[in-house]
């Protein structure tokens, strides 16, 4: 072969490397979701309610793991209250774990459509350990309880279920046990059909360093940015459509960068929360999170603590989560 048809030969080599990690890296980083037109709800979230919230669960009810059950029952009763407060209808359900009892505190606002299924988005508000768990995951609570309470007049097709789930840290973590596991149960033996799940785990974290989000591989930093100041949102390979169905939602409603991950279910960063129990059940589910240890360094530490977060970013989180129920409804 001359000289030629080895220059040749490289540079089909090359297009078709390059075309192929281009398949990979839209697969990976997609779906694209491009043009979203935004929109104002004219929703308030107020950073300092963010930062009371985070803040009350990490002094008055820590620690918070599955062996504190009567902080758990206080922040439970507390959660209930604040959902009640945002005029939503409230439930507390029941289910034992060995000699304990656990409670998921679920808020349900009714649709028109009893035929259109139901929107979750949740957010377990156990803790690991002894920790205080600011991070992980009162911000998931503290922006879900804003959600509720900035949550428009107006009433949609689909039902909104906003639940806060308990016993998701391990050692139940995978198991039947899980706080979401049993509500997304009940909801398969009703015959609820679920539009979306989007678990809100870890969302308060951000930094605008360079440097300051690290990545599994060298690889994602071609598909990335640098700088731990977006959100995340992730699914395995099958959860395509609600990955797109929230990050639709999310560019429409806030201004927070949003980013996309879908990934094989061994993929440590998919399946490490709430959502993964409605997967197991064959609901469509997604994670929101500013990528946890990806970028945390606190993470399941006990400096997990409340002056960490960025509770102007978390309001803005609000803003696109009312966007995704607008989206999905």
């Amino acid at each position: 072969m001359n000289r030629k048809s080895w220059l040749y030969g490289g540079f089909y080599v090359t297009v078709g490397l390059i075309f192929v990690g281009s398949l990979l890296g839209i697969v990976l980083t997609g779906p694209v979701v491009v043009r979203v037109p935004r929109f104002d709800m004219g929703v308030h979230p107020s950073a300092e309610r963010l930062r009371s919230s985070v803040e009350k669960l990490c002094s008055e009810f820590t620690p918070r793991s599955y062996r504190d059950v009567r902080n758990l029952d206080r922040a439970a009763d507390w959660i209930a209250g604040r959902f009640r407060d945002s005029g939503l209808d409230v439930e507390l359900q029941e289910y034992g774990i060995e000699t304990a009892v656990y409670r998921n505190v679920i808020a349900r606002r009714a649709g028109n459509d009893p035929a259109a299924g139901v929107i979750v988005i949740g957010a377990h508000y156990d803790a690991y350990g002894d920790m205080p768990g600011a991070d992980d995951n009162a911000s998931g609570v503290a922006v879900l309880l804003e959600l509720a309470r900035t949550l428009p007049d107006v009433q949609h097709r689909r039902t909104h279920y906003l639940v806060a789930f308990s016993t998701e840290e391990p050692p139940h973590f995978g198991t039947d046990d899980m706080g979401s596991y049993v509500f997304a149960r009940e909801l398969r033996q009703r015959g609820v059909d679920v539009a979306l799940m989007v678990a809100l785990d870890l969302v308060g974290f951000y930094s605008d360093e360079p440097g300051s989000q690290r990545f599994p591989s060298a690889a994602f930093r071609l598909l990335y940015p640098g700088r731990g100041n977006f959100i995340a949102v992730l699914g395995d390979l099958q959860a395509g459509s609600g990955i797109e169905s929230a990050k639709r939602g999310m560019l429409a409603g806030g201004r927070l960068p949003v980013h996309s991950l879908r990934a094989p279910v061994s993929t440590e960063l998919v399946h490490m929360s709430d959502h993964r129990s409605f997967r197991r059940l064959g609901f469509p589910g997604v994670l929101v999170t500013d990528t946890a240890f990806m970028r945390y360094p606190h993470y399941h530490k006990a400096e997990d603590t409340p002056e960490k977060l960025d509770y102007k970013r978390m309001a803005e989180l609000v803003k696109s989560l009312h966007g995704i129920l607008w989206e999905a409804s």
